[in-house]
């Protein structure tokens, strides 16, 4: 009886946090402004929020990156679409027929928001790109409804939620956002919803095969961090008398309400980048190319490969692009690195709360390599190991760290493959290829171990230049061959 009272009583408890949580009042500016929002949203205040600042050095090119594939966003004129003004933005709600299908899920559509800057001061877009912030931004907003049956239920799950962006620049007459806007003075208040017919809503959109993709958060309270972000390179325009209207027209309060505010410069600041990378579906021009990262499904071929295909084929075409180079063995000490990330990836991506705690509690942002796949994949390794399960390493990598780490796109070094793992897949595989693979990763681990028992020996170099001190040389690879201990002769058919 005591327990089912206890039990009662917390459900109690969360329904009323809860419901506090949603009925908190927040604004962009003064006593409720956003510097304020994480007294009462703490996900505001925790780590892999949105918008941020979008630079040249945080982008790497993603080769699987193709064009965005929508459906049924040609919506026909009989169907009405709710227009209406909630107090922070202008959203138009949006048939869930619609949907993305080219990401790992199929997210669904729920509604179109926008923020703007003010007819004083056009600028008003919440991403911003090498220091240009944009007249306005649109979202699109998406969950995912393959797993969760509405955008209530997605809105918390480190997956649950997709959103394209779309920046907006003043220049030519757009008819698309007229479509809408012409509507605009029926809902100058809060709280007000009139009905639109419908429309093409792809015509709000650039063209779909050049943009930013990052993981992110919603960038209104409560700031939960479950958006992978697909940020549209190129913009689209709308007139200056378009502009002016829906930054003129709109109020924030309630019509009964004695003093009206007006409803515009409803954006929030770039946040911290934290530890994430920006993948781009292009490659930058002016001569000047990203670095590329290594397909995601590669990782997850090669590992297939190393279960049940050819070994010799295996490392003349793909192994070397996921084993760590020797350099990277020889850089930092791992170990360290390890101790202070995360337990797991999964548990970082589906529990915001901890980031925002980890944030609050005065500790500092990971360091970029303790998201490196490695680390992530040894510390799996070392918790099977202690539950004596290592017979679940392969099933574990497949269900659990593959799906989460393909999509997500702040992993510096998220193509390496840790090399315990690949000894323990050939551990089941009996064959003279197997063997020989084995015994070059031997090698490696004494090429490792005695590098960093070298580098911790050898004395610090007084070093007065920026650049760090030389490293104890190494033998070099053979031509074609990046890592020095696979010999080209193991490989020869």
């Amino acid at each position: 009886m005591k327990m089912k009272m206890r039990s009662g009583f917390t459900s109690l408890l969360l329904l009323r946090a809860a419901s506090l949580l949603h009925a908190a009042k927040w604004t962009y500016s003064g006593a409720d402004g956003e510097q304020h929002w994480p007294k009462h949203f703490p996900y505001c205040g925790g780590t892999f929020q949105s918008p941020i600042h979008i630079t040249s050095d945080l982008l790497r090119f993603d080769p699987t990156l193709g064009p965005v594939t929508l459906h049924n966003y040609n919506l026909p004129p009989t169907e009405q679409l709710t227009l209406g003004n909630n107090g922070h933005s202008v959203q138009i709600s949006l048939p869930s027929r619609m949907h993305i299908s080219s990401l790992p899920h199929r997210y669904s559509a729920a509604q179109l928001h926008f923020h703007w800057g003010s007819a004083s001061r056009p600028m008003g877009s919440e991403h911003t790109v090498n220091h240009k912030q944009f007249a306005g931004e649109m979202h699109v907003v998406h969950f995912n409804s393959e797993k969760y049956p509405n955008m209530s239920v997605a809105v918390d799950k480190s997956d649950g939620l997709a959103v394209l962006g779309v920046l907006i620049e003043i220049g030519e007459f757009s008819p698309a956002f007229d479509q809408f806007l012409k509507f605009i003075n029926g809902i100058k208040y809060k709280g007000q919803k009139v009905q639109v017919p419908g429309f093409n809503v792809q015509d709000l959109l650039p063209r779909l095969d050049e943009y930013y993709r990052y993981d992110g958060s919603l960038t209104t309270p409560p700031c939960y961090p479950s958006v992978l972000w697909t940020l549209f390179r190129n913009t689209v325009t709308i007139s200056r008398s378009q502009f002016v209207s829906l930054a003129t027209a709109l109020f924030s309060s309630h019509a009964q309400d004695s003093t009206p505010v007006p409803l515009n410069t409803n954006f929030r600041k770039p946040q911290e980048v934290d530890s994430r990378l920006v993948l781009v579906s292009f490659k930058e021009g002016r001569g000047k190319l990203a670095p590329t990262v290594t397909p995601g499904f590669m990782r997850k071929h090669i590992v297939l490969q190393l279960l049940v295909g050819d070994l010799a084929d295996l490392a003349d075409e793909g192994l070397f692009q996921l084993l760590p180079s020797v350099s990277k063995l020889q850089g930092g000490n791992k170990k360290e690195l390890w101790s202070k990330g995360p337990k797991s990836k999964k548990h970082m991506l589906d529990s915001p709360q901890k980031k925002s705690q980890s944030r609050s509690e005065g500790q500092t942002v990971p360091n970029q390599n303790t998201l490196c796949y490695v680390s992530l994949e040894q510390r799996v390794v070392t918790q099977l190991h202690q539950a004596h399960a290592e017979n679940r390493l392969v099933q574990t990598l497949q269900d659990e760290l593959f799906p989460q780490l393909n999509l997500r796109s702040f992993l510096d070094c998220r193509s390496d493959l840790a090399l315990p793992t690949i000894r323990h897949i050939l551990s089941g595989r009996p064959t003279d290829e197997a063997w020989e693979l084995n015994q070059s990763l031997t090698k490696a681990f004494s090429v490792q171990k005695k590098t960093s028992t070298a580098l911790k020996k050898r004395k610090p170099v007084t070093n007065t230049s920026k650049h760090p001190p030389t490293m104890v040389p190494r033998r070099p690879p053979s031509q074609g061959h990046p890592h020095p201990w696979l010999l080209p002769m193991e490989w020869e058919d």
